[in-house]
């Protein structure tokens, strides 16, 4: 099953919608939500983070049980501080700022641990062992289970991953990052993707599968450009993904089934990659359940890796 991305629950979402949604989800046997201290920030008057667990928060309450049923994921490290713009002014990774961020994670979900916890954004001004060791104290108190690195060059997380490594820390064991099955021009990034929120490469596939990690993979639906080609961003016109849609197209055709949900089927069948996938409506919930549940054939795996 895919990872409901809760991003946009509580700001774009409102509360009934994203409380349909979520039941939905689980209903469908969904386990995993994402989400993180700053969502939405971008999307509130307020400029901060903070509703989207917030809603999350409320739902659990409401909803006697279903705890037991539910993995949450959050993260630390981008939600907007007093002054100046962001990122410059984000909270970033310290120990004061990872204490307090997972503080108000906790409080706002209202429980008392979290099963994956993500440090957000790379922060450069501080130290690896100062990160690591934070985020072990959270591990070792029960307030977190697994750790993983969002929009972070592989050289720095396995920078990191040795660091704990050398302490006896937990390590992280999975990154976030963009990805689909249509890639980007060489040496170009799609819009809204830079060094800051970093694209998941070949080499980043061959990091993630030679390590046993896990690629938590977000916007893996190009925000529905597989079927309004009008969203298609311009980075993604090239030779190489007219091949690859036309297969898809192919075997959409073969299995009776939606662009997207050969999308889904495709990116689930490599064990090491997860979607994240941000839902509006029901039927685009449904949608996306038929795909991971379709099961692709071995030469149609072929085909749609095929085209470069």
């Amino acid at each position: 099953m895919f990872v409901l991305g809760a991003m946009n629950f509580g700001t774009k979402q409102d509360e009934k919608t994203s409380f349909d949604l979520l039941d939905r989800f689980v209903d469908a046997g969904g386990t995993m939500i994402d989400t993180a201290d700053c969502y939405a920030f971008w999307s509130d008057p307020s400029g901060h983070g903070g509703l989207s667990e917030t809603l999350l928060g409320k739902w659990l309450r409401l909803r006697p049980g279903i705890r037991e049923r539910i993995q949450l994921s959050t993260k630390v490290g981008a939600e907007p501080g007093p002054t100046g713009e962001w990122p410059a002014n984000r909270e970033g990774l310290s120990a004061p700022a990872i204490e307090a961020a997972i503080e108000g994670s906790l409080q706002r979900l209202g429980v008392d641990h979290v099963e994956m916890y993500w440090t957000h954004m790379d922060d450069r001004r501080v130290p690896l062992e100062e990160v690591g060791g934070a985020l072990n104290e959270l591990v070792t108190a029960g307030t977190v289970g697994r750790l993983g690195a969002s929009n972070q060059p592989a050289w720095r997380v396995e920078a990191a991953r040795r660091t704990a490594a050398a302490h006896g820390w937990t390590p992280y064991t999975a990154v976030q990052l963009s990805y689909s099955y249509l890639r980007p021009r060489p040496g170009e990034m799609p819009p809204g993707v830079n060094h800051e929120f970093p694209w998941a490469t070949d080499d980043v596939l061959d990091h993630v599968r030679s390590e046993n990690l896990e690629l938590w993979a977000y916007t893996p639906l190009l925000a529905g450009a597989y079927t309004r080609p009008e969203r298609l961003r311009e980075v993604y016109n090239h030779p190489g993904n007219t091949a690859r849609l036309a297969v898809l197209d192919e075997v959409a055709g073969e299995l009776g089934a939606t662009r997207h949900q050969v999308v889904l089927a495709w990116m689930t069948a490599d064990a090491h990659v997860r979607p994240i996938v941000g839902v509006s409506t029901a039927a685009q919930l449904d949608e996306a359940v038929a795909g991971v549940a379709l099961t692709l054939t071995p030469d149609q795996l072929t085909r749609l890796d095929a085209p470069s």
